[in-house]
């Protein structure tokens, strides 16, 4: 595993483009810590933002897991154009005559995509202990590390994403259109959802979010519910109006199942696809 490890790192640093998207997403996900200087004022009220609770333990793991995952798509980028300048470079042949086989080969970047997902939580983690500390109203160690299965949904979705980024590279070869056919899929679920919900599913018992909830992107956005209705700010100014916002539950251990069910597919594709390929 070190050796396969080693070879993607030595490819990943030779590559500037990739280093800057790096750097950019951990400066992006260090920017989280600006939310605590945001303050409105609207005449006479003075509203800020991180004294509504965004940086309470547990609150906070919910929310930072969150707003990292929004970010997702700069490792993606890297992943996608790890795989196409395998094709572009020739290093995928070049590998393989050195005597590394096609699974080999899969694995390396398999575990790239592990890599940078646990550095992702190592980092929002670390940033979220130091934002908690220093805003939180609750700090006893209990409350502290509660909750923290939000840091693994956010885990899951990362290698999910990452998985389904690394298949389309080994699909299409070229990355541009790798992460255009990425958004073609997304736009593709939507259609389908719209198609459940209106037309095949429009006088049916059958709720079409039951069936979309198994789509791949679909479920991977699945793995982290949003956090803002947990907010009392929120809940407050929902009640006066009759409304009722969030639930009970945040957590849907099911969409993390599905997502890892996803993930097996995806490299089970990539392998078959390598295997079949003259390359």
């Amino acid at each position: 595993m070190k050796r396969l490890f080693l070879i993607e790192y030595y490819k990943l640093i030779a590559n500037r483009s990739s280093r800057v998207l790096v750097v950019m997403y951990f400066i992006l996900l260090t920017s989280i810590a600006l939310v605590a200087s945001i303050n409105f004022k609207i005449g006479p009220i003075n509203f800020h933002l991180a004294d509504q609770g965004i940086f309470n333990f547990p609150y906070i793991w919910h929310f930072n897991s969150f707003i990292a995952g929004l970010l997702k798509l700069f490792l993606a980028v890297i992943i996608v154009s790890m795989m196409a300048n395998e094709y572009s470079n020739k290093t995928l042949k070049q590998n393989l005559i050195d005597g590394l086989s096609k699974r080999e080969f899969l694995n390396s970047k398999m575990i790239m995509v592990l890599f940078f997902a646990s550095i992702s939580v190592v980092f929002i983690f670390v940033v979220s202990l130091i934002l908690g500390f220093s805003f939180s109203n609750y700090t006893e160690l209990s409350i502290v590390f509660s909750e923290l299965e939000f840091l693994f949904a956010y885990f899951v979705k990362l290698v999910g994403f990452f998985s389904f980024c690394l298949f389309l590279g080994v699909l299409i070869k070229r990355s541009a259109f790798a992460l255009g056919f990425l958004g073609v899929w997304q736009f593709i679920e939507g259609i389908l959802f719209g198609l459940l919900k209106w037309r095949f599913l429009k006088n049916s018992s059958i709720d079409a979010q039951d069936i979309s909830q198994f789509f791949p992107l679909n479920s991977i956005s699945n793995t982290l519910s949003e956090p803002f209705s947990r907010l009392s700010v929120v809940k407050n100014i929902a009640s006066q109006i009759g409304e009722n916002v969030g639930s009970d539950s945040y957590f849907d251990f099911s969409a993390l199942l599905i997502v890892l069910f996803w993930t097996f597919v995806f490299y089970y594709l990539s392998y078959r696809l390598l295997q079949k390929r003259d390359l």
